[in-house]
């Protein structure tokens, strides 16, 4: 479903990724682990297109990624950001029809019909004419899953969707997250959650640096790392868990 072969960004003279090798099929849950600042991020701004890399290609779908074809990749691959960027003057409804009605056409009675079930099914529908500065940051964050959603994607990317959560607010994102992975959606996630990386993965990558150091089984990586830098971080991780 997403590839990339040997994808480079430089922002300045800063080597962010360095060639960088990875591959998510249709109906995988790939999570990305790493200290910050390691390239996780960019990797996904990257297959988004909202960061243009420098060197290497990135498929989505066979659709390859660049200024041709973009328009179609954004059709098929949604992204959940770390910081909601919900639309702060537009209700929770409005927020999750924009895209369905204003870039691609959907009729406002369809699109809205459709956000209102995807809002039940993250427990949001009650808070449909609410604005988002009303609302908690899981509330935020469970908005921003509908919204992806109701672009209809065949994969969605997570940049760290529980970072900016308060504690309490995290099972809450989680849930919904684990009920599309059951359901089969091709999800990429960026996360600090091993504990949830070790349940819901298919398969665990860990970027150090720009570069996938090891990557495989979510068991496998997170209870076997081979690697001693991959071994290093778990450790730092868990201890701070």
């Amino acid at each position: 479903m997403i590839t990339l072969a040997g994808v480079t960004k430089r922002f300045g003279e800063r080597a962010v990724l360095k060639g960088v090798d990875l591959a998510v099929a249709r109906g995988e849950v790939l999570c990305l682990i790493g200290g910050s600042g390691s390239g996780k991020s960019t990797i996904l701004r990257c297959i988004n297109g909202l960061e243009r890399h420098d060197e290497g290609e990135i498929h989505v779908g066979g659709t390859r990624v660049d200024a041709a074809g973009l328009q179609a990749v954004r059709r098929r691959v949604a992204m959940v950001f770390q910081r909601f960027n919900l639309f702060p003057h537009r209700t929770v409804l409005e927020n999750v029809i924009e895209a369905p009605v204003h870039v691609h056409g959907e009729a406002p009675a369809e699109a809205r019909a459709r956000a209102l079930d995807l809002l039940a099914r993250v427990d949001m529908a009650d808070h449909a004419h609410s604005l988002p500065g009303a609302l908690s940051g899981g509330q935020q964050q469970r908005v921003g899953i509908a919204r992806a959603l109701a672009l209809r994607p065949e994969a969605i990317l997570f940049d760290e969707p529980t970072s900016a959560l308060d504690p309490e607010r995290v099972g809450e994102v989680l849930r919904v997250m684990r009920e599309l992975a059951e359901e089969g959606m091709t999800m990429l996630i960026v996360t600090h959650e091993i504990g949830f990386a070790r349940e819901v993965a298919d398969r665990v990558a860990f970027v150090d640096q720009g570069v996938i150091a090891e990557q495989g089984a979510a068991a496998e990586v997170l209870t076997h790392p081979r690697e001693a830098r991959t071994a290093q971080f778990l450790a730092r991780v868990l201890q701070k868990g």
